[in-house]
């Protein structure tokens, strides 16, 4: 009876242990977050990558390595339009949104924006070549692509204006959400004259993927970059998380290597 007792002992050991492992699992799968985060669909090298495709570029890629540093969280990304990363994150569809994005008022609002950055954009004026224009005050008395209502650009150009009150531009907002390679043709068939974005959204491959009649000016700003958080007392902790995590991939030196990667420069030396 002893060794009927001990064989019963020995099969039951690997079934607790099996179970035991089973319910570890599951409270571990049940303790780790996903964040479904929009990121830009159209901007290479910023970010690319439409639903279906997994997102390449410097913003993923700094996605990655901050969830590497958060294993509490499963970062799932996918490509979207500007216009559907917004609406997507106030609705609560998606957790985040990264686009090379500006701190506005409007923003700060309506989202959570982590203090920290994840990295800096140069804001250009993109012209006709036989009509260049090299600074802000170069646009006065030209038509200029409507910029998005609240945003970091139409933010810019509206401080600009209040500082140079002599120098007027006439600038329009726009919720249109057309895709800057259509504004940049608007630019080339002389439906405008200008358009003034970050020059990280991949313009200049457009211009010379389309063999566009494009240039660049230099920088007019300077501007950090954020992610875009979807605005709820839990993910008030998941902002503080990504902005400690970005601060230690800023000081390690991981931004910088992430920005020559993609832009052949390090772009976040710019970081304020």
């Amino acid at each position: 009876m002893p060794a009927f007792k001990t064989v019963l002992r020995r099969l039951a050991l690997p079934v607790a242990v099996t179970l035991a492992m089973t319910a570890a699992g599951a409270s571990y799968a049940e303790s780790v977050r996903t964040i479904k985060i929009a990121t830009a669909a159209e901007s290479k090298p910023l970010s690319w990558g439409a639903i279906g495709v997994e997102p390449q570029g410097y913003e993923p890629d700094v996605l990655k390595a901050v969830n590497a540093k958060l294993p509490q969280y499963k970062f799932v990304m996918e490509g979207a339009a500007d216009i559907a990363q917004e609406t997507g994150l106030v609705t609560g569809k998606y957790d985040m949104a990264t686009g090379g994005y500006y701190k506005a008022p409007a923003r700060s609002k309506q989202f959570l924006i982590p203090d920290s950055p994840m990295g800096a954009s140069l804001m250009k004026i993109y012209s006709r070549k036989d009509d260049k224009i090299d600074d802000m005050k170069g646009l006065v008395g030209k038509k200029i692509v409507p910029v998005t209502a609240g945003g970091g650009v139409y933010k810019f150009i509206t401080q600009w204006q209040q500082e140079n009150p002599a120098d007027k531009i006439d600038i329009k907002a726009s919720s249109a959400g057309i895709p800057y390679p259509d504004r940049l043709k608007e630019v080339q068939n002389g439906k405008y004259d200008a358009l003034i974005l970050p020059s990280n959204l991949g313009e200049q491959t457009v211009i010379d993927n389309q063999k566009l009649n494009i240039v660049a000016s230099e920088p007019v700003v300077i501007n950090n970059t954020y992610a875009l958080i979807h605005k709820s007392d839990e993910n008030k902790v998941l902002s503080d998380d990504i902005s400690k995590a970005l601060k230690e991939l800023k000081d390690d030196g991981t931004l910088d290597k992430l920005s020559v990667k993609w832009f052949g420069e390090d772009v976040s030396k710019y970081i304020k």
